[in-house]
């Protein structure tokens, strides 16, 4: 494939359950598959296959150094170029990557959205449009809570206490000082029906350009 022109990437971040995933989708889903490409920052949690379950439970995933920025970073790169690439996935039932991968096409339009992603300048660098969700402290933590319970199958114990003993200080210390190089901060993510428009429109701008 020739080397993609005009590709532009887009970080979407924000804290947990600040509803930037559902931005993210919203905008892809917008777009055919030939135009708009995602990517997870979650899939880029680090292999641990050296420690065992317990060893790897007890991790601060809500680090930045939790996350394989180097792979994720040459992953954007090969994308720009008009690259395919494998995207890992993380299997959350082990603390770990499991053996499968997504195969992620290049296109004009990348995606990328996670909690650190602006707490990174080597991924920021990367970035043409930053987009920061900022939502209320007390509606993220809820979601949290109806997310790991309902889909990853935790108890709310571990949910509560791993958001007062990592999530919250973690948020505290890198990903709400990372809201300062964000170009756009949305209030309410997904839900604000105005915002997700406007970030359409210029999407749109870009593929009639590109």
């Amino acid at each position: 494939m020739a080397e993609a022109k005009n590709t532009i990437l887009i970080g979407i971040a924000g804290g947990t359950g600040s509803g930037k995933t559902t931005l993210a989708d919203k905008v892809v889903d917008s777009f055919g598959r030939d135009e708009v490409s995602i990517l997870r920052h979650d899939n880029y949690y680090k292999r641990h296959d050296e420690m065992n379950y317990e060893d790897r439970s007890k991790l601060n995933y809500d680090h930045p150094d939790a996350f394989d920025t180097e792979l994720l970073c040459e992953h954007i790169k090969e994308l720009k170029k008009g690259k395919a690439i494998q995207m890992p996935v993380y299997d959350y039932t082990i603390h770990n990557r499991s053996d499968k991968t997504i195969l992620v096409e290049p296109a004009p339009v990348i995606v990328l959205e996670g909690i650190l992603i602006f707490a990174e300048p080597s991924l920021c660098e990367l970035m043409d449009i930053r987009v920061f969700v900022d939502t209320d402290a007390d509606v993220r933590i809820l979601r949290r809570i109806v997310r790991d319970v309902k889909d990853r199958g935790r108890s709310l114990d571990s949910v509560i206490n791993q958001y007062l003993t990592t999530v919250k200080p973690m948020h505290e210390q890198f990903v709400e000082p990372s809201k300062r190089r964000a170009d756009i901060i949305i209030p309410e993510g997904g839900e604000n029906a105005v915002a997700l428009e406007m970030l359409i429109q210029r999407v749109r701008k870009h593929l009639e350009e590109a």
